[in-house]
């Protein structure tokens, strides 16, 4: 019976050992390399390493305050993300979840931006923002708003801004999708009876449709905050982080470090920071998305 028993066990562990060692190989190996290089002052070329124990990381925590302007940045740019582009996501998908002519086709359109390329995004956006020869300054120069123009990309009164629009407009797609999906699964008779009670268009949002895709809404908003905070490739396209700091964020900040500063210790100090961190806000984020089904 004892030896049935551990045959059944081992047989368990054999199915789950194939995940156990990619997990290990491609994700707790690469970070425990990370972090103990970040325990050494090293410039990425030279085979010689000093170890100055968690310098790197006193240093970022308590000196760098372009790192932490890159989280504020990377902060601003999640909350226009958090605000406008699942709003937008959300009105979408209102609309489509209805019937109405062409609906399948508003799908694939409106799901268009997340599948395009983000170098190319970015580069074609960069274009429409140019000072010079800018689509958008030429616009307004028409229609008589010549006040506002500007170069968009190279002002810091403007520039992440404008860099965490075009972010919400590429992202926008897949919190529409999702969203859709949701409001695809409320019962449709839900809504019938509402109707026969006599409740309006806002009473029956309010009442069925919020409470219903409160999970899916987790969903978005846990995803949208760590997509946003790791913004990357459209930034660097855009603006490579500048003008000055002014479009830095954790992860260019991280590149900056390796391929400017050579210091390639530092950086993954930084890397190890960072993951911290969106380990922090992910835990808290399932916490209170258990609390929130609960109510």
């Amino acid at each position: 019976m004892r030896l049935h028993k551990l045959n059944y066990t081992l047989g368990n562990y054999l199915f789950v050992l194939p995940a156990v060692a990619i997990f290990s190989i491609f994700y707790i190996y690469p970070f425990y390399k990370v972090f103990t290089l970040g325990l050494f002052d090293w410039d990425g070329i030279l085979p010689t390493m000093q170890f100055v124990g968690l310098s790197n990381f006193k240093e970022i925590i308590l000196q760098d305050k372009v790192w932490w302007g890159a989280f504020w940045n990377a902060g601003y740019i999640t909350l226009i993300a958090l605000t406008f582009q699942n709003a937008l996501a959300l009105c979408l998908a209102l609309a489509c979840d209805r019937d109405i002519k062409a609906g399948k086709f508003y799908r694939v359109v409106f799901y268009l931006p997340p599948v395009l390329s983000e170098v190319v995004v970015g580069l074609i956006w960069r274009w429409i923002y140019d000072g010079n020869y800018g689509l958008l300054n030429h616009w307004l120069t028409s229609i008589g708003f010549t006040n506002l123009v500007r170069d968009w990309l190279n002002d810091p009164k403007t520039a992440l801004t404008a860099v965490a629009i075009i972010h919400s407009w590429k992202g926008f797609g897949w919190g529409f999708i999702i969203m859709l999906a949701g409001l695809q699964t409320i019962p449709r008779q839900l809504y019938e009876a509402a109707r026969v009670d006599g409740a309006n268009a806002f009473h029956v949002f309010k009442h069925i449709t919020i409470p219903l895709m409160i999970p899916v809404f987790v969903l978005v908003v846990i995803l949208t905050i760590l997509g946003s905070m790791q913004a990357f490739v459209l930034i660097l396209s855009m603006t490579g982080g500048g003008p000055g700091y002014h479009t830095e964020v954790p992860v260019t900040r991280i590149l900056a470090s390796m391929r400017y500063s050579s210091r390639y210790g530092y950086a993954c100090a930084q890397g190890i920071i960072f993951g911290l961190i969106l380990l922090v806000v992910s835990f808290v984020q399932i916490r209170l998305s258990k609390k929130l089904k609960q109510v």
